[in-house]
């Protein structure tokens, strides 16, 4: 039997078990899916320790993604490395170090893919530089959008417009950065919005005036509860296309079973579990 897991602290809310365990039995895979809650203090044991018993593959999620590079736990690919971030650990290789992937930057690119909205040359707005965010602006920048950082704190959002530039190699104007004040210049003549933030994580708040959003926008939230926020529920209204959050947290778990399998992964029975817990 293939083991495989996420580990995080606290995951009892996570969702990734039963989307997993969904693609395991579309397959006919003999694999489980388990979950683990170490300290700060015992993840680098934990890692070692997943790695002895023979553990094929972990998720991971807060507040661990940017400890395993910090504590050198993991060999990241170089997305990893440039996002700062690490979610997703894999066993199978011959070093002494497990490789490290961020399949949260695969995951929003393939949930606006899902949706057919087009990322090279368009102009992108992602609300928020934490985690998600800088993930999400990498995604962008490297499928071809000029992206725009709004952060509430400008400062954060400069540091990470200017890693993704640096990085990515795209022109210095291609990757932007404000404050939440400059959501008002910019949204009204951009293609695609991001809010990467937890803001209508549930409650009725948006991170975006409704009166900016119109319909040649495409606008995806990160947040999946509720599935329908105060913002896709405004972009609704505006004519603009929607993607919930449930796509990205799909697709970056499909992305981690295609990287610990090899296998192509059942797609829609791992999002009619996932939709179904929601």
């Amino acid at each position: 039997m293939q083991v495989f897991g996420l580990v995080g602290n606290p995951v009892g809310h996570s969702l990734s078990p039963p989307m997993h365990e969904a693609a395991y039995e579309s397959l006919g895979m003999d694999a489980r899916y388990v979950t683990f809650e170490p300290t700060h203090e015992s993840l680098a044991e934990a890692i070692r320790g997943a790695d002895a018993l023979g553990i094929a593959g972990l998720n991971v999620t807060i507040p661990f993604k940017q400890d395993l590079l910090e504590q050198g736990l993991v060999d990241p690919d170089p997305l990893a490395a440039r996002i700062g971030a690490v979610n997703t650990v894999d066993f199978s290789g011959d070093g002494d170090t497990p490789d490290g992937y961020n399949t949260d930057a695969a995951g929003a690119r393939r949930a606006l893919e899902r949706h057919d909205v087009s990322l090279d040359g368009a102009d992108a707005v992602v609300v928020g530089a934490g985690g998600a965010g800088r993930a999400i602006a990498f995604a962008l920048a490297e499928a071809g959008a000029a992206v725009h950082v709004a952060n509430r704190t400008e400062a954060t959002a400069d540091e990470l417009a200017a890693a993704v530039a640096d990085s990515t190699g795209v022109a210095a104007d291609a990757v932007t950065a404000g404050g939440l004040d400059s959501l008002a210049p910019t949204v009204p003549g951009a293609d695609v919005l991001v809010n990467a933030t937890s803001v209508g994580m549930e409650s009725e708040e948006t991170p975006v005036p409704a009166e900016l959003l119109h319909a040649d926008l495409a606008v995806m939230d990160a947040v999946y509860s509720p599935l329908e926020t105060r913002l896709l529920e405004d972009a609704r209204r505006a004519g603009a296309t929607t993607v919930d959050g449930a796509w990205m947290l799909l697709y970056q778990g499909v992305e981690a079973f295609e990287r610990w399998t090899g296998r192509e992964a059942p797609v829609e029975e791992m999002n009619t579990a996932l939709r179904s817990r929601l």
